[in-house]
């Protein structure tokens, strides 16, 4: 039940017990009582919306930084990471493989603000090495669902001899 439930819930945390229930064929109280015990347990840890901001007048501009970190004795990447998800501008941080030990998702008012943030208070911590700095130009899908569509249309340009 509670795989479903999760299930369920990443594609639409709208859904009340009740709707869940009824999809997935169990009762009202028992869908109610197991959210309440993943939310308890932190399994659930909160139900953000997904919202397409290239379709408000609100500018926003996303960037994904992949930095290198030395790890801390005894607390391996934790300590950093913890340190870095804690300033304000950072949306999410993700221990990766590959060249990078760290990804960290920032949100600003401009790339400015970004380069701020990555040169004042990212790059000055004294366990990271360096960064990598790539913004987000457009989103098409995000957690599982499209937000841009993509044009049918030809787009190229018809070019006669």
């Amino acid at each position: 039940m509670r795989n479903a439930i999760l299930k369920a819930l990443d594609k639409n945390s709208k859904r009340t017990p009740k709707e869940l229930a009824v999809m997935l064929g169990y009762e009202e109280e028992a869908v109610r009582q197991e959210i309440t015990q993943m939310e308890k347990e932190h399994i659930i840890c909160g139900y953000p919306t997904l919202i397409n901001w290239d379709k408000t007048d609100l500018e926003r501009v996303s960037a994904w930084i992949e930095v290198k970190v030395t790890p801390q004795r005894g607390q391996g990447f934790d300590k950093i990471a913890e340190r870095i998800y804690k300033f304000d501008e950072v949306e999410s941080v993700y221990l990766i493989s590959g060249e990078f030990d760290l990804a960290v998702m920032i949100e600003g008012k401009s790339m400015r603000e970004v380069a701020n943030f990555v040169s004042s208070k990212l790059s000055t911590l004294e366990s990271v090495l360096s960064t990598s700095t790539n913004f987000m130009l457009k989103k098409y899908k995000e957690h599982g669902m499209e937000i841009a569509g993509v044009s049918t249309e030809d787009e190229r340009m018809l070019i006669t001899p």
